[in-house]
């Protein structure tokens, strides 16, 4: 009960100080008189590109690498976002919906929040090992999100636009910061790992105040771009998403985990955060590309509503799976 209310403390309090300081600057009270985007950038920056690398590093040093199974967690996190995005298209072929509403659908399927909501979660439930494992499951989510889902969601678009070239994708994903400080935090945690140097024990302390900080300034620059409008409307198409991301895609990812042997690991470590992060809701970053390609952002809004709010049952239930393991 303790780590379901802090988590959900902190969601809930990352969400609203953001969605509350976008309210008061719209009322253009003085004291709130902000560039919500600009402020929404620094977050981000400060979050992925200084905190991110100091807690990936620290956890990613510690943790057990002597199974070479792990190398499966990666390929893993692919398939749960590629079949999120499938069985979405799936889903709205049986809908009848318009390609605008499709293309947005799909990449509600596939993105997922796997960061902010599904680190946290693995700190809170299973501590820095589980939160190292997080860095491994998410190694190729972005090159997922810009290299595949992107350009499908592009190509739903009404707008008649000149097709950017794949090597220019390419060398922009490679260029991205984002991306490069994501392997780079990985990549020294595995050296500092392999060499056999001892992590200073003060480490842990910081670890564990960063990792809810991170959480909390990526929630709130969420909230400072969540929307509400005509959320209504779309329930029906947001609650067979969320049945796409609580039940089917971890049915399948936990299922592929287990055959590969990830349950004899660390009393069953890595299994755990299979399970946790393929049952994330949708993430903030679908919001994106159905803004600037002209699909329903309506449709994308209710998504992320349903999934995020379903987190209040989602997360005890998490905690109770992970107990059998």
């Amino acid at each position: 009960m303790e780590n379901y209310l802090f988590s959900l403390g902190i969601i809930g309090f990352g969400l609203l100080l953001g969605y509350l300081i976008q309210v008061l600057s719209q009322k253009n009270i003085p004291v709130f008189s902000l560039n919500i985007n600009s402020l929404r950038k620094t977050l981000q920056m400060i979050a992925v590109l200084i905190i991110s690398p100091i807690t990936f590093i620290g956890a990613v040093w510690v943790v057990n690498l002597n199974e070479l199974k792990l190398i499966a967690l990666p390929f893993i996190g692919i398939t749960a976002l590629i079949l999120g995005g499938f069985v979405a298209l799936f889903f709205s072929k049986m809908q009848n919906m318009i390609r605008a509403q499709t293309g947005a659908y799909i990449i509600a399927g596939g993105f997922t929040n796997i960061g902010s909501i599904g680190g946290l979660l693995c700190y809170i439930f299973l501590g820095e090992a589980g939160f190292a494992m997080v860095s491994f499951y998410r190694l190729f989510e972005i090159i997922i999100y810009y290299g595949i889902g992107f350009p499908i969601a592009k190509s739903y678009s009404s707008e008649v636009s000149e097709i950017e070239h794949f090597r220019m994708r390419l060398k922009k994903l490679l260029m991205d910061p984002f991306m490069l400080f994501a392997i780079g935090s990985i990549s020294i945690g595995l050296f500092l790992n392999i060499s056999g140097l001892k992590r200073p024990d003060f480490y842990e302390s910081i670890n564990a105040f960063f990792i809810p900080t991170g959480s909390i300034l990526l929630l709130t620059s969420i909230g400072l771009a969540m929307q509400f409008r005509q959320i209504g409307k779309y329930v029906k198409e947001g609650i067979l998403i969320a049945l796409i991301k609580f039940v089917i895609v971890p049915i399948v990812a936990t299922t592929l985990a287990y055959l590969v042997g990830l349950g004899k690991i660390d009393q069953g470590l890595p299994l755990k955060t299979v399970l946790i992060l393929s049952s994330m809701p949708v993430g903030f970053t679908a919001l994106i590309p159905p803004t600037i390609y002209d699909l329903d952002v309506d449709l994308a809004n209710a998504a992320w509503f349903v999934t995020n709010i379903s987190l209040l049952f989602v997360i005890p239930c998490l905690h109770y799976f992970i107990t059998l393991f």
